[in-house]
């Protein structure tokens, strides 16, 4: 009989503090890590993910975490992003947002075009192509959740939620490892560097810089400040838009006030310290999404993907090829051929199989190892975060009719 040790909420914490210390460390030591841009919770993520297979395997094991406050963290990353976005970000990333746009809806229909394809191949009802494609894909856990008893009732098949939570887990951990590498094709074989030379780093710090002035006690409190504000603005617009009937992540409405706040600040407190564009924020910043991604890794329960067969292992290995082939062939020279198309190649890569967090985990580690690129952090979480879940209903439903 299995053992659960359920793990609680501050020793998980802990925890994921140590496993991306792990990740960071790996990553600093084993260069191809670095070189193919693996993001460093992904690296610590996944070696705490197999070890806790091995205790189910070998000893009967099963360990749970608590996560209460992991999405929390995903608010303060957000936040974060909002704070750094200038307004003449936004009229740069005007067209670019409206052709990223254009392009995942696109993509909505190739994916589960694939998924269509596999339950053909191993003669499933097609009613599950949504499960197999972008309702756990690009929707993910909570989007597969959601329209897996709809699939169940269409087609009389029971245990569909768990064929797409299983499918959005394998996904997450494809698309944090197929951005980087797809990055570092584009720039390095296409000789790119960032956009202009002046841009300052947004989330984390550069791999290059090995030492980092202005990073005090005062200048994290006056971050942590404006992150708050921003977050209690945030909360307040999220409680005005679910009144309203509209359901969106928290994390949407705060990163909105995120950008409001940092560009409201230089305004009304002309002389005081800044908070945007500084070596603080992109270190807080790359805290929160490097914590909140290795606890959503290492608590990954792989043993339950074990048995899932070779229709999962076709739909991952296809839809990750499908990907890769759309971001170089297809997104990459809509989007310019210039360095910011391939950073947000490698975000595509991340949300088109993953997660939003995935998506930016991927493009973090692209620019410390290249350099920043502002405007794609701005655009691409508001495409995957906001206007795809719309998207998304509709290219569903129309495939469910069809």
């Amino acid at each position: 009989m299995t053992e659960v040790i359920v793990v609680p909420e501050f020793i998980a914490v802990s925890l994921a503090i140590v496993v991306y210390l792990i990740g960071a460390k790996l990553t600093h030591r084993v260069s191809v890590l670095r070189e193919f841009n693996i993001p460093e919770p992904v690296t610590g993520g996944l070696a705490a993910a197999f070890i806790t297979f091995a205790l189910f395997y070998f000893f009967d094991l099963e360990i749970t975490f608590e996560l209460n406050s992991r999405d929390f963290l995903l608010v303060i990353f957000f936040t974060g992003i909002g704070l750094n976005a200038r307004l003449s970000d936004l009229v740069r990333g005007g067209l670019p947002l409206l052709l990223l746009l254009i392009l995942t809806v696109v993509f909505l229909f190739l994916q589960n075009g694939v998924g269509l394809i596999a339950t053909i191949l191993f003669d499933l009802p097609k009613e599950m192509s949504i499960l197999f494609g972008s309702a756990a894909l690009i929707g993910g856990h909570g989007t597969a959740i959601a329209w897996a008893p709809e699939v169940e009732r269409l087609t009389g098949n029971s245990g569909l939620e768990e064929l797409g939570v299983a499918t959005a887990t394998l996904g997450l951990v494809v698309a944090a490892l197929i951005g980087g590498p797809i990055a570092k094709i584009l720039i390095e074989g296409k000789n790119l560097s960032p956009d202009r030379a002046d841009e300052e780093q947004t989330v984390g710090l550069s791999y290059k810089d090995t030492e980092v002035e202005n990073i005090t006690h005062v200048t994290l409190m006056q971050v942590l400040l404006f992150i708050n504000v921003a977050i209690l603005l945030g909360y307040g617009l999220y409680s005005i838009i679910a009144a309203a009937g509209i359901l969106l992540p928290v994390f949407v409405p705060c990163l909105l006030m995120g950008i409001v706040v940092g560009n409201v600040k230089p305004l009304l407190l002309p002389n005081s310290a800044p908070v945007s564009r500084t070596p603080t924020l992109a270190m807080v910043s790359d805290f929160a999404l490097g914590l909140f991604l290795a606890m959503s890794l290492m608590s990954l329960k792989l043993w339950e993907l074990a048995g899932m067969g070779a229709t999962l292992a076709f739909v991952l290995v296809a839809q990750a090829v499908v990907a890769m082939l759309f971001i170089l062939f297809v997104l990459f020279p809509v989007m310019g051929r210039n360095y910011r198309a391939a950073v947000l190649g490698a975000g595509f890569g991340g949300f088109a199989l993953g997660a939003t967090p995935t998506a930016i985990a991927n493009m973090s580690a692209v620019t410390k190892n290249y350099g920043p690129s502002p405007v794609a952090f701005v655009i691409l979480p508001l495409v995957s975060a906001f206007f795809v879940d719309i998207a998304n209903a509709v290219v569903i439903q129309i495939f469910l009719s069809f």
